[in-house]
Parts: structure tokens; C-alpha cells; sequence
């Protein structure tokens, strides 16, 4: 009997889970953890401690997983065995049933997807969108927020295809195919040599043929961003408001109010005679019903990004026929055809730019609305001038020849211009809105948006000239042959060695603060401990471990220092590339030999630096897709990255709550309405996040059969201080309000969760009081070995766990409401 329960069990492990099953008559089952754990993923083995487990539901991506023993007879229809079964479950084990949804595929597996590492510029300005301050009472503000970050977004597109054109167009098929001598070091050219006199040797041509990897790159970004979107984002939330369709009309969500100022009712719009802010008892744009589903947004920048990345390879292409034709007794006809197309191309970019300024986000209601022929028709008509470039350079010109660098280089500086300005822009209006509402924690007052959009475009600019760089210096080692890239790429390759030089003064300076809190933090253990044999040793850990811990507060300290010292070497870098047109060794030839010898080095090493780090950088980025322990080290951050929706920018990394939150909805709703019973949702670290932003979108009759306990959470210290519109006090406030059972656990040792600090003095407090960490100081009867120190894992050993747990069952009255609620067909 027993070896057939246990291959019972394993074919329910390979079989998906089937509709629900609504089974009448009272169920068992009315006390549920749904537990969500948080970054680097982990095992539902390891989550619910039995090595049987059973797919309740979901898919190999994302899914919810029982033990075998709890999935028998399990209400929703996912088990076998009657409540008989249920019963033996309930012998098994004690509290409520536990259930595990494992999110870890959204965000790693494959080591293929270390290549989403490469697009880390625009998950970097995404997250700009979403970290400006929260000021309600401000919608043409905070319109123009989102928008000045929808261009630098668009910026950054540009400057990634023109970078490519520069290595394919410029470097290779101008410059080296141009040149005999070059040619002979890269036998492969050798069809595209004037020497050789073929087809292909025509410099339009020649160009034509380069185009091919630039328009390869953007068709590759459109194919990620529409494949990743039917993956990850195309999932339907959890609303009972009626989907608008695509021929409903009405405003976006940046049209209506500021997004994150509230939230709408599901029932409808904004309170009669509410005002930007929302209804109160809701303050953060979470809780709205198309806040998870930015389908329409999406689409509509993925074509305008896809028409600037086709069009940016047109004018590169075209530019340089477009002037050889313009000289003085050039052929008239080849001219007005230059002239049209030059005109055609700023007609569609003009349009590209009013597409990305028309609208925001559409949050207020769950919007499936398409602009199908603006999708179909902008990148259409920009691949249609594309080809029209295409043959336009490739026509025959006699006496045409390829020298120097390819006309276009101003456009790099005028790139880097609009950059700045928009920054300095954003920033204005960050500060403006922060006033408005001052938040002191803030992370830099207010300036945390403008500063991680400055420092996207400078990895943008970094990355493009570090890798022309060293293109340049691989085509021509003795740096005679070519003339090179664009002098504004080299200064911003050579500006890295003392950016770095900037950055290892301030890691010193922190380990300094660091030493000295580790030694304040002694005192502070030893009296914590009164009466037990010191143990130096064990004494100096725990502090090290705490001392440690506070680094993550020292984050703003670490963006302001970098932003300062990125806005500083950037705008010397466009200076001395504008004023001397010349690399930073041409510029300090006539210098003293000090400033020679500082401006090789520094053009000479950032080339290399670039080089080496990006390999670096896709080598620790795949091994962190496939090791956990890796992934740890670089896993919140990328987490927080790809948390928020693309709203900014369309080729960012996928956003994985768009999948997940909707499947916490889901369930919750679902098992609720079948139980009636109580649910304790737990999250860890990210999950404790994922976990709030599903409890914001519960609509009220779930709300309140359910509970909240988060342990190791970033919710404030994160979240709150990074994005104070939609984490920020007011939004936890509500969030506590909407909730009622919510606990918190954090410990002194741990670097990424700490408290929510949510006053509130009409319910109990959030945050429990700060857990031991380690539960033992020295050897005990209950520890005879030494405990370790947790930091950041392993809260459900600790007592206080399934302590608050219960607590939490216990203020969920099982009466608690009456109505259940209607789920969407």
C-alpha cells in the first residue's frame, strides 16, 4: 500500500494542476500560509521541509506547490483522497496548511538569460520612472516626470544602435575596408576593398552591407521585448472591473492624476468630489486595477523605440551619400533624392518622438486597449525609409571614395547634450515635487530618479565608447591606419580609470565607518548578554554582522558620491572632446609630460577596462543564473530592477510581478471563496514585496480573511526610501489600514529587511521588536553548539515565527465576512 500511495504521489508531481473544482458542503480546510520566498529562489522542497511535494497549481515557470500529504483532499480539487486524506495530512502536522509559490524561474534558469545583463541601461532609466517623489495634487508634474524619463529612455535607444552603427558602419566598412593596409591584417574584408574592385566595394555599398548588424540588433530587442511580454506580462490581474476594450476611449492614467497619489475604487472611477489624490484608505497606485497589466504602453513604445533604432541605421547610412551628392556639380537628381529622404526621416522621427510623449500608463482600469495601427504602421514606415536608404546609398558614384571617419560624428556630442539637459531637467522637477511633500527618508531627497537616469545614460555613453575603443584598437594595433572613433567616445572610455579612483575612495572610507560601528556594536553585545562567559570571538562576529548590515543605509551616500562624480568627468569629457576635436592624447600633446602621461593612461586603460569588464560582466552574470550563491550577490538589485513594470522603457528586462502578482491574486481569491477560511500570507525578502503588492490589489471581501506576515523585508528600507510615491509612509500607512493583520519581522544582522515603521495608534504595531540573532550567544541546554548567525535567512527557525503566525489566525475571525466575492468570468 505504501509503495502505491508513494506512485500515486509522483504522477501527481508531473501532472499539472486542472480547473478548479468548487465541491459543496463545508471543507476541512479553513487555515492556509501561502509562503512566497524572496531572492535567489530556492526549492519548494526546501520552503515546506518534505522532500514529496505536489504542483497544485500553475506551470513549470511560475507555480504553488503542497506537501503530498496536505494536497490530499484538498478542497480546490487539486488531490485525491477525501477528507479522509485531509485528515491524515492534519496528523502530520500541526497549524495551518502550507502552501509554496515559487517564482525563481521568472528571474533565472537558463544561462541564456545573463544576456538580459547586456540591457541593463534600460532597466536602470525604467527604474527612474518609478522612483520619483509622491506629491498628489500635481498631475501636470508628474506628467512631465514620466516624460522627461520616456525620452532620456528614447535617448538611450538611439545611443545603443548608434554604437553599433559606429563599430559596423565607421570602423569596419569606412575606415578599414577603406584602407589597403588595414584590409591586409583582416583578410575577410578583402571583397569589400576598393582594390579589389567588386561590387561590394562602392563605399554606399560597402555601408549598406554594415547595416545588416545594427538592424539585426533592433529587430533582436523588438523580439525580446514582444517575446518576453507574452511570457511574463501578458497575464490578466485579479479586478472586477469590466476590461476596456479597443474601442473604448478615455484618457491614460498620467492624464487622469499622478500615478502612486491612490487608488480608484474597483467599482469606478475617483470619489465624487475626491481630488488627485484618491480615495483615502489607499495611497499607493498598487492597488489599482491596471497597475500590473501595462499591455497598451508597452506595444506603443516597443514600435515608436523599434522606428528610432531603424531610423538612426537610415541616417547613418544615408548621411554620407546625402553629402557627397549635396557638393558643388554633384547630380541633381541623386541630390533631390537625398534631400527628400533626409526630410522623410526627420518626418518619421518627429513622429517616433510624439508617440513617446502622447501618453503614460493607464492604471485606473484594466486597459486591453490596442493602438494596432500605430504599432504596425511606425516601425512599417521606418523600415520602408530604411530600405529606400538602403538603395539610395548603394546607387553608383563614380569618384566616391571612403576617408577619415564617417560624416555624423557631431551626432554622439549632440546625443550626450540631450542627455544632460534632460537629467538637469528631471532633476528640477524632482526637487520640485519633493518640496511639495518632504519626505526625510527620502533617498536623496527626492533626487533618487534624476540620479539613476544620469547614470544610465553615463553606462550607455561608457559602454558604447569602451567597446568602439577597443574595436579600434583590434582593426589597428599601431593606432597609424585609422583615424578612430568619434574623440567623444574615447573621452568618455578614458574617464573610467579615475571614476574608479573615486569609487575605491569611497569603499575605503566606508570601511573605515564600518570598523569603527563594529567596535561601537561590542559594548552594545556584550550587554546584551549579562552573566554569560565572554567569548571574544563570538562577540566581535555578531558585531562585524551588524556593523555590516547598516551598509545598506549607506546607499544614497554611495548613488550621490557616483551621480556627482558622473555628472563632473562627463561634462569635462564634452567639453574637451567640443574644444579640442582631438582623443585625450592628442589633446595633451603640447601639455607638460605629466599630463601626457596621464591622459595615456587614462585612454589607454579605460579601453581596456571596458573590454575586460564587459567580458566580466557576462561571465558573472551567467553564472549567477545558475549558481544561488552567486546569484545572492547581485540578486536584489536585479530583483528591484525588474520588479516594476516597463514603463519607461519598452527593451528593459521583462517584469516578473507581472506574472507573479497576479498569480497571488488569484489563488488567494480563489481559495477563499472555495473555503471560506483564514489565509496567513507570507513573504521573505522580494517575496515580502510581491506579497504586498498582491494584498493592495485583493479586492476588500478577501482583504480581510487575510493576514500579512513579512520577515526580512525591504519594503521601507528599500522600496520606501527609493520609491516614496508608491512605498513611501502614506502608501504603507494604507497598506496597514487595508490589511489590519500585518507583522513584520526583521533582524540587527540583516542587510536587506528591517521595519516598515507604520505609526499607527488604532491597531497593533507592525514591526515585532528586532529578532536575537543568533538565538544563542554561547552553548546552551537548547544549543549545545554554537547557533549561527542568520542575517537574512532561515526566519521560520525562529520562535517568534510561529508565534506571530498564530497571532495572526487568531485576529481573523472565521465569521469574517459573510459575502464572498465574484470572481471575473
Amino acid at each position: 500500500m505504501e509503495r502505491a500511495r508513494e506512485r500515486s504521489a509522483g504522477q501527481r508531481e508531473q501532472r499539472p494542476a486542472g480547473p478548479y473544482v468548487d465541491l459543496s458542503g463545508e471543507s476541512p480546510e479553513t487555515e492556509l500560509e501561502l509562503l512566497v520566498h524572496g531572492v535567489g529562489g530556492t526549492t519548494p522542497e526546501k520552503m515546506l521541509g518534505d522532500p514529496r511535494m505536489v504542483r497544485v497549481t500553475g506551470d513549470d515557470t511560475a507555480a504553488v506547490f503542497r506537501r503530498a500529504e496536505d494536497a490530499e483532499g484538498a478542497p480546490d480539487g487539486s488531490g485525491t483522497g477525501g477528507e479522509a486524506g485531509a485528515e491524515r495530512g492534519r496528523e502530520r502536522r500541526s497549524g495551518p496548511v502550507r502552501e509554496a509559490y515559487v517564482w525563481c524561474n521568472l528571474t533565472s534558469g537558463d544561462g541564456s538569460r545573463a544576456l538580459w545583463l547586456l540591457l541593463l541601461p534600460f532597466m536602470v532609466v525604467n527604474l527612474a520612472h518609478w522612483m520619483r517623489p509622491a506629491a498628489p495634487g500635481r498631475p501636470r508634474v508628474v506628467r512631465l516626470y514620466g516624460l522627461l524619463v520616456r525620452l532620456s529612455a528614447l535617448t538611450l535607444t538611439v545611443l545603443l544602435v548608434a554604437a553599433a552603427c559606429e563599430v559596423a558602419l565607421d570602423l569596419v566598412a569606412w575606415q578599414c575596408a577603406g584602407v589597403q593596409a588595414c584590409v591586409r591584417r583582416h583578410s575577410w574584408l578583402d571583397f569589400l576593398s576598393p582594390a579589389a574592385g567588386g561590387w561590394w566595394s562602392a563605399p554606399g555599398r560597402r555601408l549598406a552591407l554594415a547595416a545588416t548588424l545594427p538592424v539585426t540588433l533592433t529587430g533582436l530587442l523588438w523580439y525580446l521585448s514582444h517575446r518576453t511580454w507574452r511570457a511574463y506580462e501578458s497575464h490578466r490581474p485579479l479586478s472586477s472591473t469590466p476590461a476596456a476594450t479597443d474601442d473604448e476611449q478615455g484618457p491614460a492614467d498620467d492624464e487622469r492624476g499622478p500615478a502612486g497619489g491612490g487608488a480608484v475604487p474597483r467599482s469606478g472611477g475617483p470619489e465624487p468630489g475626491g481630488d488627485d489624490a484618491g480615495p483615502v484608505g489607499h495611497g499607493s497606485a498598487l492597488a489599482r486595477p491596471g497597475f500590473w497589466y501595462g499591455r497598451r504602453l508597452v506595444a506603443r513604445l516597443r514600435a515608436a523605440h523599434t522606428a528610432a533604432g531603424l531610423l538612426t541605421v537610415a541616417a547613418a547610412v544615408t548621411t554620407p551619400a546625402a553629402r557627397f551628392d549635396h557638393r558643388p556639380g554633384g547630380p541633381a537628381v541623386l541630390d533631390v533624392l537625398g534631400l527628400g529622404l533626409a526630410a522623410a526621416l526627420l518626418l518619421c522621427g518627429a513622429a517616433v518622438v510624439v508617440v513617446v510623449c502622447r501618453r503614460g500608463r493607464s492604471e485606473w482600469r484594466l486597459d486591453q486597449r490596442l493602438d494596432r495601427h500605430l504599432v504596425r504602421r511606425l516601425p512599417l514606415a521606418a523600415l520602408a525609409l530604411l530600405l529606400l536608404g538602403l538603395v539610395y546609398a548603394g546607387w553608383s558614384r563614380p569618384g566616391w571614395q571612403s576617408t577619415g571617419r564617417l560624416p555624423g560624428d557631431p551626432s554622439f556630442g549632440a546625443l550626450m547634450l540631450a542627455q544632460g539637459l534632460l537629467v538637469v531637467a528631471l532633476a528640477t522637477v524632482a526637487g520640485y515635487l519633493h518640496r511639495r511633500r518632504p519626505d526625510p527618508r527620502a533617498g536623496m531627497r527626492g533626487l533618487g530618479g534624476p540620479a539613476v537616469a544620469l547614470l544610465a545614460c553615463a553606462l550607455g555613453g561608457v559602454i558604447s565608447g569602451g567597446v568602439a575603443q577597443r574595436v579600434a584598437d583590434w582593426l589597428d594595433g599601431t593606432r597609424a591606419l585609422l583615424t578612430g572613433p568619434p574623440v567623444l567616445l574615447t573621452w568618455q572610455a578614458s574617464v573610467i580609470p579615475p571614476l574608479l579612483a573615486v569609487l575605491l575612495l569611497l569603499v575605503a572610507g566606508l570601511a573605515l565607518h564600518t570598523a569603527r560601528l563594529a567596535r561601537a556594536e561590542r559594548d552594545r553585545v556584550r550587554h546584551e548578554h549579562p552573566g554569560e562567559p565572554e567569548d571574544p570571538a563570538r562577540t566581535r562576529a555578531i558585531a562585524h554582522a551588524r556593523a555590516m548590515a547598516t551598509l545598506t543605509d549607506r546607499a544614497p551616500l554611495v548613488v550621490a558620491v557616483l551621480t556627482a562624480t558622473t555628472l563632473v568627468l562627463g561634462s569635462v569629457a564634452l567639453a574637451g572632446a567640443l574644444a579640442t576635436r582631438k582623443t585625450p592624447v592628442g589633446a595633451a600633446h603640447s601639455t607638460h609630460h605629466l599630463v601626457q602621461a596621464v591622459a595615456e593612461t587614462s585612454q589607454a586603460l579605460g579601453s581596456w577596462l571596458v573590454g575586460v569588464g564587459f567580458l566580466l560582466f557576462v561571465t558573472w552574470g551567467r553564472r549567477a543564473y545558475k549558481d544561488a550563491s552567486a546569484r545572492r550577490t547581485i540578486g536584489i538589485l536585479w530583483d528591484v530592477g525588474t520588479f516594476w513594470p516597463r514603463a519607461a522603457h519598452p527593451f528593459a528586462p521583462p517584469c516578473y510581478a507581472e506574472r507573479a502578482v497576479p498569480d497571488l491574486t488569484w489563488r488567494m481569491a480563489t481559495w477563499t471563496r472555495r473555503t471560506g477560511g483564514r489565509l496567513v500570507l507570507s513573504g521573505h525578502s522580494q517575496g515580502s514585496v510581491l506579497a504586498a503588492a498582491a494584498a493592495w490589489q485583493l479586492p476588500p471581501s478577501v482583504r480581510g480573511r487575510v493576514a500579512l506576515l513579512t520577515y526580512g523585508s525591504p519594503l521601507e528600507r528599500l522600496y520606501g526610501r527609493w520609491f516614496p510615491a508608491h512605498f513611501g509612509p502614506p502608501a504603507l500607512a494604507a497598506l496597514h489600514h487595508d490589511i489590519d493583520c500585518w507583522r513584520n519581522l526583521y533582524r540587527r544582522t540583516d542587510p536587506i529587511g528591517g521595519p516598515v515603521r507604520v505609526p499607527d495608534d488604532t491597531s497593533p504595531d507592525v514591526d515585532h521588536e528586532p529578532l536575537r540573532d543568533p538565538l544563542a550567544y554561547g552553548r546552551t541546554p537548547d544549543h549545545p553548539l554554537p547557533a549561527p548567525i542568520l542575517g537574512h535567512s532561515d526566519y521560520q527557525t525562529d520562535p517568534a515565527f510561529t508565534r506571530e503566525r498564530a497571532r495572526l489566525l487568531t485576529r481573523l475571525h472565521p465569521e469574517l465576512p459573510g459575502q464572498r466575492p465574484e470572481l471575473p468570468e
